[in-house]
Parts: C-alpha cells; sequence; structure tokens
C-alpha cells in the first residue's frame, strides 16, 4: 500500500535489481582473487614435486592444469608449464640456486695476500694496492682489471681505515731494547723486594689557550669551526705524579719547568706523602717510593741527584728511551687534556683554574688501569720483542684475549 514505510528486512524493487557496492577483487572468500598471485605469494617447488610434474606431462600425456591438481599442494598452470619449458631446455629439475651478481672476484688465497700487503705497510694507499695485483703474475693472474673499491673490502678480515701511529725507527733498535729489558727487570726486582716499594709515575705537559679539539661536527658542505683567543697567550706547563692512588700532586705554572720548579714539584710531593711526624724516621722497614720518569735533561741534574740523596726514602728510576708505553703518566695527560678541553677556557686565569680542576676529575680506578696497561708491556721487554704501537690491536691481535687479567 502506498505511503507506508518499508519494513525492516524489506527493500524497495530497484535495490534489489542493483549490483550494490562492487569489492575490488570478489567477496567474502574471495580476497585474493583479481590481483594475481600477490595474495598467494611465492610458491617454491621441491625438486621431487618437479619430477613427478614433469613425468605426468611428458610420460602420462596429462595436461598441465591436471598435473598440477595431482600433486599435494596444487600447483598452477602457468607455473607446471615453466618446470616443464625448463625441463626440456636445460635437461634439468632440480631448482638452481639463487646467485645475485658475477661473484666474487678473489680467491680466499687472494684476499690473504693482500691483507698481507696491508699488514707489511699500514700506509699503504688503496691505487698502490690496486696496482700490485694488476702487476703481480703470480698470484693474481687471473686478474686484468680491478676497481679501487673492490680493494677496500677487507671489512671481512677485520681491517679498516684508521690513524696512522708514527714509531720511531730507534725504538725497535738493539740499543734501546736491551735498556727496555733491564729497566723492566729493575721494576721487577724492586716489587720483589723488601721493604715494600710504591710507584709513583711523574711528568710535565704543556698547554696553552689554542688548544682545542681538532675534530668536530656539521652539515656536509660545511667546515666545523671553534672560536679561540686571537692571542695563544704563554704556554702553562702542568707537572703532575699519579700512582694507584690517583693523583697526588698536580702544580701548574706560567713556562716551562726547570730543576728549580721541578725541586718545589718535588719537596709538595715528599709532604703529600710522608706526614710530618714520619719525615725524620730512618730504618730499613720504613716503605719507599719510586719515582719513575723520563730521561729529560733537568730530570739528571746533580741538584735532583742532591735532593734524592738527602731524602733516603725516595729513588728514582729512569725510562729507557723511545718507551712512553711503560709509563702510565702519558695516558693521564691524554685524558687530562680532554677534561681541560670540556671546560673552555678563554683567559689565562680560567686556564690555570680549569687545569687543577680537571687534575680533581681523574680517579684512582682510571690510575690503576692505565698502570695494569703498561705493565702488561712487560713480557715484551723482557723477550727484546719489536713493539711497534701500544695500541689493543698491537698487543692482542685475538678479540679473546683483550680480556683483563
Amino acid at each position: 500500500m502506498e505511503g507506508q514505510g518499508i519494513g525492516r528486512g524489506q527493500q524497495p524493487e530497484r535495490r534489489r535489481r542493483g549490483r550494490g557496492v562492487r569489492l575490488r577483487g570478489g567477496g567474502v572468500g574471495r580476497q585474493n582473487r583479481g590481483r594475481g598471485r600477490r595474495g598467494r605469494g611465492h610458491m617454491r617447488v621441491p625438486d621431487e614435486i618437479r619430477a613427478t610434474l614433469v613425468d605426468h606431462v611428458l610420460n602420462h600425456g596429462l595436461t598441465m592444469a591436471e598435473a598440477g591438481r595431482r600433486v599435494q599442494p596444487d600447483v598452477g598452470r602457468t607455473t607446471v608449464s615453466s618446470i616443464i619449458q625448463t625441463s626440456c631446455r636445460q635437461s634439468r629439475t632440480a631448482r638452481q640456486l639463487h646467485r645475485v651478481g658475477r661473484g666474487p672476484l678473489f680467491t680466499p688465497e687472494q684476499e690473504e695476500a693482500i691483507c698481507t700487503m696491508v699488514v707489511e705497510n699500514n700506509a699503504i694507499r688503496r691505487r698502490e694496492i690496486k696496482s700490485a695485483i694488476i702487476e703481480d703474475n703470480n698470484i693474481f693472474e687471473n686478474i686484468q682489471t680491478v676497481s679501487i673499491s673492490t680493494t677496500d673490502r677487507l671489512k671481512r678480515h677485520q681491517m679498516n681505515m684508521k690513524q696512522l701511529y708514527t714509531v720511531p725507527f730507534e725504538r725497535n733498535g738493539e740499543r734501546v731494547k736491551e735498556l727496555c729489558y733491564q729497566h723492566v727487570q729493575r721494576i721487577m726486582e724492586l716489587e720483589a723486594s723488601e721493604p715494600p716499594h710504591n710507584f709513583i709515575y711523574m711528568d710535565e705537559a704543556g698547554f696553552n689557550l689554542t688548544k682545542r679539539r681538532r675534530r668536530g661536527r656539521n652539515i656536509i658542505g660545511h667546515r666545523a669551526t671553534v672560536d679561540v683567543p686571537g692571542q695563544r697567550g704563554g704556554n702553562i706547563t702542568m707537572g703532575a705524579a699519579i700512582s694507584e692512588n690517583g693523583v697526588l700532586t698536580h702544580i701548574p705554572i706560567i713556562g716551562p719547568y726547570n730543576t728549580e720548579r721541578l725541586v718545589t714539584f718535588l719537596d709538595t710531593l715528599y709532604r703529600d706523602l710522608i706526614p710530618e711526624q714520619d719525615r725524620g724516621q730512618i730504618g730499613d722497614d720504613l716503605p719507599k717510593y719510586v719515582i719513575v720518569w723520563d730521561n729529560v735533561n733537568f730530570h739528571r741534574s746533580n741538584i735532583i741527584r742532591q735532593w734524592f740523596a738527602t731524602h733516603n726514602r725516595m729513588l728514582m728510576e729512569f725510562l729507557s728511551p723511545y718507551s712512553p708505553f711503560l709509563n702510565p703518566v702519558e695516558e693521564f695527560f691524554s685524558a687530562w687534556r680532554w677534561k681541560v678541553n670540556d671546560r673552555q677556557p678563554h683567559t689565562q686565569m680560567t686556564l690555570l683554574a680549569a687545569m687543577v680542576t680537571a687534575c680533581d676529575d681523574i680517579t684512582a680506578d682510571a690510575c690503576r688501569g692505565w698502570i695494569r696497561h703498561s705493565k702488561r708491556f712487560f713480557p715484551r721487554c723482557i723477550a727484546r720483542e719489536d713493539i711497534r704501537c701500544d695500541v689493543d690491536e698491537n698487543l692482542w691481535p685475538n678479540r679473546q684475549e683483550r680480556q683483563e687479567v
């Protein structure tokens, strides 16, 4: 009847005849139709089923669709067609291994030869490696041309670009090796003797206002800059002594250290080490303090020798030449410079304050770590081995041996 509303569940005639909203790829249960094989994904047919499909089609005369329906799971007609074509053209039913590119250019033996070039000459350039490969008709006889980028693919052998450390020629001479041997022997004898000997490592390092970090960050195409005073100012020298208890004494002065200023430093160190009530005591059972330092001229002056002669509990031991790796205070100054830079001093007075407070940031644990690191060179000095550098890669070629004992 006209004028009456349409009840629930009823629809107009024209809507019943319409097709309604058409879903891409079909309705419910047909989500993957109309999209090719994207819904199914790539099917990898095992070799046994491939052989079965070839037998059904070529030997038993089945159609490709029938052969595909007889195996489990079902294989599409186009897949069966591809397998049959491969069987007819290449006489094989097994799948080929997936390969990308042309494969490796160098054999393992050739890669080992390139690594040997780098180990023998750490400053070698990639162009030089390329020339050596092309000119070598023995190991690289099958290589007629090679790109520079290919010669740099040595990361699988744990080789990478890094900073070059300069090594003096005299360091590994026979004379210096013998002096290193004698120094280590002397230190080990003092460690084992009675009364106990406490080792103190002392050195001096200069600083000025223009010293800053050498590396920074900025947007590609723009230089990294930092503001510094226009005048570098006078050098300020820091004298410092460390032991297993941390930083003992540190005195900055304007200008370089000399014999007179070194005596002042030693007097301060003596007062810091020995309490006032114990300074006049004499006895073989009292602990002694051994100052280890380098061979700079004013360390060997007669005034310094007289000072040690009048202070019977203080001894001195000279490092062998070209062996800063045996003095842990070198690593102390390396860390100390970074801490001074972090304070960004712009005047001489602020620089003096920054140098003093930076020493307070060095912990006793860090000093003990540097001392342990220097003692790891003792076996190599005893064996009179060549010591190229004091970095971990030369000390422990095997990564598993880098753990502290």
